[in-house]
This record gives C-alpha cells, structure tokens and sequence, in this order.
C-alpha cells in the first residue's frame, strides 16, 4: 500500500466523549472543571472526538500517537487554534511562527540557547534572583506564583536582554503578560470572533496589556541600538541579524520575539516552582533531603555552574513537578493535510487537542501516578515509554529553552532551599486551577529562616 493510499483508505471514526449537548456541545464541562474533563477524556481511547460549540475537535490521548504527531508526522500539523490566539503576543513570534519561518527563525536564535553558553548563564541566574530572595523576611507570607513568576521573568530579561527591571515596573509586566495568555485561552476554549471585537472591559484590558509589552520592549530595543556593543545577548543577536535578501529584522518581529520569549520564560517556570515548593512543603522528609544535598554540594558559597549537574536529587525534584504539575492542560495543533493516526484519517483543517496534563497522570504510564515521587526518576527505576514524559514538547516544536529552563529551576530551587523553608499556610486547600497553565489555587506559603543540615548526601 502506498503512502497516499494509505492516508486515504477508509478507516474508524473516533468515538465522541459523553455529554454532548446542542449546540454547545462540550462547552458546559470544559469550562465547569476542565483538569477533569480532560482527565476523563482519556478514558475514552487513544482519538475520541468532542465538540466546542458546533465544532468538532479531535482529542489524542495515546502516548505514542501524541509522539507520532509531533515527531514523524509533525509536517502534516500546524500549531492549531491556541497558536493563533497566542499571537496576540505576536505575529512572528518563534512559538507561534510556523514552516519555513520557524525553522529560519530557530536557526537564528540557537545559539542563545546553546548548552555551552548556559553554563554560562548560571552566575547572571543567580546575581538576578539573589535581592528577591534575600529580601524575605521571617514569617513573611508569600504569593509563590507571583514572587516565582517575578524570578522567572527577571532571569529571562537579564540574560536574555541585559535588562532589570525595578519591581513596580516588572510587576507591571508581568500582570500584562498573564492579561494576555488569559485572554488567548479563553479565546481558545470560547471561539467566537465577534466577541473580540466588541469593547468590553476584558478586551480594553487585553488592549492595554498588549501595548504596555510592546512599550517596555520597544524600550528595551532603543537603549541597546544607542549602545550597540555594550552586551553580547538575544536583543544584539536579533539587532544584527539579516534575512535572506540582507536586510535586517524588521522593529516589529523583533518585538515580536522579544515579547513571546519573556512571556514563555516567565509563566511556566514561574507555576513549576510554586508547586515544587508546595509539594516540599507537604513533604518534610524530601525538603531534608533537599536541604542535604545543597549543604553537601553547594556548601557555604554561591552556587555555580559546576554545582548544577552534581545536584540530581534537586533535578528528580524538577522532573517529577513537571510530570504531576505540568503546566500545560491544553495544546492545540491542526492537520494541514489528510493524515492518519492510529487507526484514523483526519481530514485537512481538523482541530487536534492533547493534554500534557492528563498524558503525565495516565495510570498505565505512571504508577501511583498522583503520587508526588522524585524518586520515581532513578535511573534503577522503570522509566516511562518513549514519548510518555513530555515537559517541553517534541520533535521540531520542541522549546528551544528547554536547557535553559532546567537549569534556572535548578538554580532557583537550589538557592532558596539554602536559605528558606517555606511553609503552607495552615487550613489552607490548595487544588490545581487551569487557566492557560495549571497553577495552584492558593499559592502562599511563609517563609521561614533554616540552619543548614549536617553535610551529607541525599539519599
């Protein structure tokens, strides 16, 4: 059979998911709890099919389909519907940019991503979080999705663009970047396009959160152009680089890249972190274990980059909060041809959705898969099949931060660990929420000064 044969040869219609209802279709469980709908969906098969309002999406629930999407098949999809929405943060954006222009534009920004350079990152990691978390104070109660998220973004802008921002100003960015993704999602779960045109109070926020972005950037672009040779990072490397024809990037898809580069650097690691801490913080026999291993690595000095890959028990720590926590509940992307999966031919234009989510808290995957258990990491342990462990995509979508981000958690975990513990807030419940990530309902915890453990190692 060939390939064309095989892609047009009749095949099975996925099932659709129960609780379908006119005209809305799935609508009413996506929005009411929509972690569990789509934990639920999975328990349908490897495809189903649901409906947002009077459209069908194709749901991908098998691990190994969702690597065959995204890998050997990853020509025959787009990003999807999410992908549009997310260009609010930019047409030309590397995470939304698709084809040609995406592997132009991933080829251009590589080699800020190389892992040789992010050894070198580490000290500016460090420089740049060090005054947020000195700065706390005993018994001060914290908000760790946004004291996480602030790090996150500072790192981003620091490294990547030789830029600190004072606080009232990052807070300000930071609050216009979680405007944005917020809208993108709804617009993605809701899509119905007259709605973002009408001047309601959600869309002259989104308004004004976007162009308080482009203000900060544009900013940040007209300082480095008045002082060209003073840095060597991401704002230079896009200032000089050239397309095809010679001339250089337009002002726009540099603010573009810019933009989508600080907005995906800042919410995933900012979320990540506040759940590892929420776990330690349930846990206290892996926060000893944590302890010890900084003590016993780190010792009295800074952390640096010949520490980082010494700190494995501080990784599995990383690993298994991306696995239970994962950011992302919903992806979108969309064939742009005939192509099968499994034992289905989806046509040319159909919505595809996978949740990173559900995949890492499938039980034929994960045993005891609620379990928080870094443990589960240990390369004596079973690992979970090709494909089954997704933390930063596949295939050529795949984050091109990926090293980055695994060290700065890294960094970050490994720096307040040496000075804190951070303790949950009595009777509080804390359950996750999905918004564009999966982040904790109620993310405060105090911050509580500790005495560094008898050296050792973690076991």
């Amino acid at each position: 059979m060939t390939p064309d044969m095989d892609v047009t040869a009749d095949m099975d219609v996925p099932p659709t998911a129960p609780g379908r209802l006119p005209l809305v279709g799935h609508v009413v469980p996506l929005l009411k709890d929509r972690l569990e709908f789509v934990e639920r969906l999975r328990t349908y098969g490897p495809i189903v099919r649901m409906s947002v309002g009077l459209k069908k999406v194709t749901v991908v629930n098998s691990h190994e389909l969702i690597h065959e999407m995204l890998t050997s098949k990853s020509g025959s999809f787009s990003k999807g519907l999410l992908g549009e929405k997310l260009k609010l943060f930019g047409q030309s954006a590397l995470p939304v940019a698709e084809g040609e222009p995406h592997l132009r534009r991933r080829r251009l920004l590589q080699p800020a991503f190389h892992r040789e350079r992010i050894s070198g990152y580490v000290n500016t990691m460090r420089e740049t979080v060090e005054p947020s978390i000195t700065g706390w104070r005993e018994g001060e109660l914290l908000d760790l999705k946004t004291e996480m998220g602030l790090m996150a973004q500072d790192v981003a802008m620091s490294v990547l663009c030789s830029f600190r921002a004072e606080h009232l100003r990052a807070r300000a960015i930071l609050d216009a970047v979680d405007t944005v993704f917020t809208a993108a999602i709804w617009r993605t779960m809701v899509p119905v396009s007259s709605l973002e045109r009408l001047p309601t109070r959600s869309n002259r926020r989104l308004k004004a959160a976007r162009s308080l972005l482009r203000s900060e950037v544009a900013d940040i672009i007209a300082e480095r152009r008045a002082a060209p040779d003073a840095h060597d990072d991401l704002v230079t490397l896009l200032l000089e680089a050239r397309d095809e024809t010679g001339a250089p990037l337009p002002d726009n898809e540099i603010l573009s890249e810019i933009i989508g580069l600080l907005a995906a650097g800042s919410e995933t690691t900012g979320v990540m972190l506040a759940w590892l801490f929420h776990e330690l913080g349930r846990d206290p026999e892996l926060e000893r274990r944590l302890h010890e291993e900084v003590d016993s690595v780190v010792g009295e000095g800074p952390i640096t980059a010949e520490h980082v890959p010494q700190l494995a028990f501080t990784r599995r720590l990383v690993s298994e909060t991306l696995r239970l926590h994962h950011a992302g509940w919903l992806v979108t992307r969309q064939a742009t041809k005939p192509v099968r999966l499994g034992q289905v031919v989806l046509p040319a234009g159909e919505q595809v959705l996978w949740s990173p989510y559900a995949l890492h808290r499938d039980p034929a995957l994960y045993p005891d898969p609620l379990r928080f258990d870094p443990d589960r990491w240990l390369p004596e342990r079973p690992q979970p099949p090709r494909g089954a462990f997704i933390p930063f995509g596949s295939g050529k979508r795949m984050c091109i931060g990926d090293a980055f981000a695994w060290t700065e958690a890294i960094v970050i975990t490994a720096f307040i660990a040496s000075r804190w513990r951070l303790r949950p807030v009595p009777g509080a419940t804390v359950e996750p929420v999905g918004l564009l990530t999966v982040h904790p309902s109620d993310p405060r915890m105090v911050a509580e000064t500790r005495q560094r453990a008898v050296v050792g190692t973690a076991v």
